[in-house]
């Protein structure tokens, strides 16, 4: 078995590299924003079944809602991995999106659970952080065994098994930063515009997101096993509410980071002129040989480091990974300084900016970082 998973997860990075040059290649001005809408489950998969309720239905109305206000947008096309009550494969699903070379990729869940659990979580790919999150992904994947050739389709391929989980994150960890920020928006949406409970954004290996290569998202709407959340979300208010939400966030998402951040502060003829952002100042905390910055934006557009496309931001740097430009806002060794920036970029209207580490030019994780010994 342990063959046949390499073979697996070979042949998946081969395909999926493959696909993702394409995607990188395909994002010209010109071209239209490809979003693909995928309402989980359908046909003999009928989802959960929470207090009578049809997750497959409720998520296939609500998906039919964004793309009906996504499609009034003449520089959006939407493409949907179904339109009717049928069955689809997970590995056609994010077939459906490459070919598609997809900028989104959004999946409709409703969730369920033994307990009075409710509320709304997105979903990013990742490695399960903790049994609960393995647990979620697992329920999910096992819809696998519905399909009529699961195991030539997935060979290798065990979702009981946090092993084969490892080596479906590595291709989208390049656009990792901007799922996060989508499923961030949408979030936020639900929490201010429906007042929904707001169980968080959270990661998971699932293969639905795997398959694809561009920035993806799983959306569980909320629990239908919890009688009052799944009577709104059975209602056609409740559909449509969350339909107007996750229409927002993805159009949101669409302004700030596919084309640009933000609106663009004009300088005529003056380039080269920054802003200069004061703060209150603060006892130093240098921990030597590591270097803070602020993350701002992850995109595919290259974009000019000047203050005037960043809200009037100075001191950005631009690094290009694999197919993406992150932006960074400072560079400091003082961690009291940089949490001051994060403060002055969230201000400007970065509300997703987070702050990262780096050692010997090599990004390591915060907790890394400040184990080190300060001056």
């Amino acid at each position: 078995m342990k063959t046949k998973q390499q073979f697996f997860l070979v042949y998946l990075l081969l395909g999926l590299t493959f696909f993702f040059n394409i995607s990188a290649l395909a994002q010209d001005k010109g071209k239209k924003f490809v979003v693909v809408l995928d309402a989980g489950h359908g046909g003999k998969d009928s989802g959960n079944l929470g207090s009578g309720f049809k997750e497959k239905d409720i998520a296939l109305n609500i998906v039919l809602g964004i793309g009906k206000e996504l499609e009034k947008n003449p520089d959006i096309k939407v493409v949907y991995t179904r339109k009717t009550d049928v069955f689809v494969d997970l590995f056609v699903r994010g077939k459906i999106a490459n070919e598609a070379k997809a900028d989104l990729f959004v999946s409709v869940h409703c969730n369920a659970h033994n307990s009075s659990a409710h509320g709304t979580e997105t979903w990013v790919l990742g490695l399960h952080r903790n049994k609960t999150n393995l647990e979620v992904a697992k329920k999910e994947n096992e819809v696998i065994y519905l399909e009529d050739n699961y195991a030539l389709n997935y060979e290798g391929y065990d979702p009981n098994s946090p092993e084969t989980l490892i080596g479906l994150t590595i291709m989208q960890e390049e656009y990792l930063d901007q799922s996060i920020t989508l499923a961030s928006y949408i979030q936020n949406n639900f929490t201010n515009g429906l007042k929904r409970v707001n169980r968080g954004v959270k990661q998971a290996g699932f293969i639905v997101l795997h398959q694809t290569v561009m920035p993806s998202v799983l959306i569980e709407v909320g629990f239908l096993t919890n009688k009052l959340e799944g009577t709104y979300l059975n209602s056609k208010k409740g559909q449509e509410d969350m339909s107007s939400q996750i229409t927002g966030a993805i159009l949101k998402y669409k302004k700030e980071v596919f084309h640009g951040f933000g609106e663009m502060v004009s300088i005529p003829n003056h380039e080269d002129v920054e802003i200069t952002e004061t703060a209150p100042s603060q006892p130093e905390a240098i921990y030597p040989n590591i270097v803070f910055k602020v993350q701002i934006a992850a995109s595919s557009n290259n974009i000019e480091p000047k203050p005037y496309n960043f809200k009037g931001l100075s001191d950005i740097s631009r690094e290009k990974m694999g197919a993406l430009y992150k932006y960074y806002y400072g560079y400091t060794s003082d961690y009291n300084k940089i949490k001051s920036m994060l403060e002055t970029a969230k201000a400007k209207g970065y509300a997703s900016a987070f702050l990262v580490a780096f050692k010997d030019g090599e990004q390591i994780t915060m907790e890394q970082a400040l184990k080190t010994s300060l001056n």
